[in-house]
């Protein structure tokens, strides 16, 4: 966390744990209230966390309240000033560790952030079947949705398009102030695409609306696409989809592979706090793994097994080791992780001092450099000084 957004927290305090429902003394020991964000109402990241929150009300009488956001800076906002503990993140985990996107602004920077566990996910362009596209290039020309302050979408956005030999300039881009509003825009035929998972609620309304659903795919075999996508989004990989709307075991798809949601949470967390969570997650498996086509693949296991977008916390490592699921491959990739994190808020907190003397140095030439030249600056800075 960045000194500016330190001020934010300074005095939050960590909510007492409570007791379990549990009488098991091996229990794990949750708050008794717990707050969470999450995408909007109608996501499958806003599902599996409800469906996570109900089973720790049923299992450990722990209450559970989500608060869910459109955009990136609304789901972490609340982690940083206190009044949440958790977020169930998309990619923005990633932007936030590497203080890009809305994160390359002065009053955030590289966060000093953690994950508990992210489930393996897939991802892709849903597109209306009726729009005539097959392929990603034919996408061309078309309409495909964008989220303001939403890097995660964005981005991801721009890798898709890349597959295909396309930019955002090559499509109509339509801007949404919430990930949620453009499955209605694409329902109503005010839009032909937008990223999605396959499994939300979302695509369900979308295969059952006249225009119905259709995946273009991302094969393994296109060797200069994946080149594309990889360049864009480093965490990306192929893999092959058999659940969700407009998909089955019969009829596969390639799509994106990432993580998605990831519990996130800040490294101030105690590592007993962060223990204690995952070790409820995976108890408490067998009473959410049902929630929705992809949420099996929260399985302990895999789901707090690396890689993500940032380094694990401490006290999920703990768990991890304790139960033998901790490899040597997930404790080289943490060392890796943990040391880019270190050295991107180095670099941060380099170029800020030098950005400032820049800035005193040109006053004294009176010349004025306004504070809204900082992202580029950090831009050519992180260039020259991050591999």
């Amino acid at each position: 966390m960045t000194r500016t957004l330190a001020a934010l927290v300074a005095g939050v305090s960590v909510a007492a744990f409570a007791g379990t429902a549990v009488a098991d003394g091996h229990a794990p020991k949750l708050p008794r209230s717990n707050v969470w964000t999450a995408y909007d109402l109608g996501s499958s990241g806003y599902a599996e966390a409800a469906g996570i929150a109900n089973a720790f009300q049923k299992k450990y009488k722990a209450r559970v309240r989500i608060i869910p956001s459109g955009t990136s800076i609304g789901r972490l906002l609340p982690l940083v000033t206190g009044k949440a503990k958790y977020g169930y993140l998309a990619n923005e985990a990633f932007f936030a560790a590497e203080g890009t996107y809305d994160f390359a602004s002065p009053e955030w920077g590289p966060q000093d952030i953690r994950i508990i566990a992210g489930r393996i996910a897939t991802v892709g362009f849903a597109v209306a079947k009726d729009s005539g596209v097959v392929e990603i290039a034919d996408l061309k020309g078309k309409r495909v949705g964008f989220v303001k302050g939403n890097p995660s979408v964005n981005v991801k956005n721009a890798a898709y398009l890349a597959f295909g030999g396309l930019t955002p300039d090559d499509v109509q881009q339509v801007w949404f102030g919430s990930y949620g509003a453009m499955k209605t825009a694409l329902i109503a035929g005010q839009l032909d695409a937008f990223g999605s998972v396959t499994s939300s609620a979302n695509m369900r309304e979308i295969e059952a609306s006249p225009r119905g659903l259709h995946w273009p795919q991302f094969r393994p075999g296109n060797k200069a696409g994946w080149k594309a996508v990889t360049d864009v989004v480093s965490f990306a990989a192929p893999a092959q989809e058999t659940r969700g709307a407009g998909v089955s075991a019969e009829n596969p798809v390639w799509l994106v592979g990432y993580r998605y949601p990831m519990i996130t949470t800040y490294a101030r967390t105690s590592e007993d706090e962060a223990y204690n969570m995952l070790k409820a997650l995976d108890m408490a498996f067998d009473d959410y793994k049902n929630t929705t086509a992809s949420s099996f693949n929260w399985e302990v296991k895999k789901s707090a097994n690396p890689p993500y977008d940032a380094p694990a916390h401490d006290g999920a490592v703990r768990y991890m080791k304790e139960k033998g699921y901790w490899t040597a491959e997930s404790e080289a990739w943490q060392n890796a992780r943990s040391a880019r994190l270190a050295a991107v808020i180095e670099a941060w907190d380099n170029a800020r001092g030098e950005f400032d003397d820049m800035r005193v140095a040109e006053k004294a030439k009176g010349n004025r450099i306004k504070e809204d030249k900082w992202p580029a600056f950090w831009d050519e800075f992180r260039a020259a000084n991050l591999k």
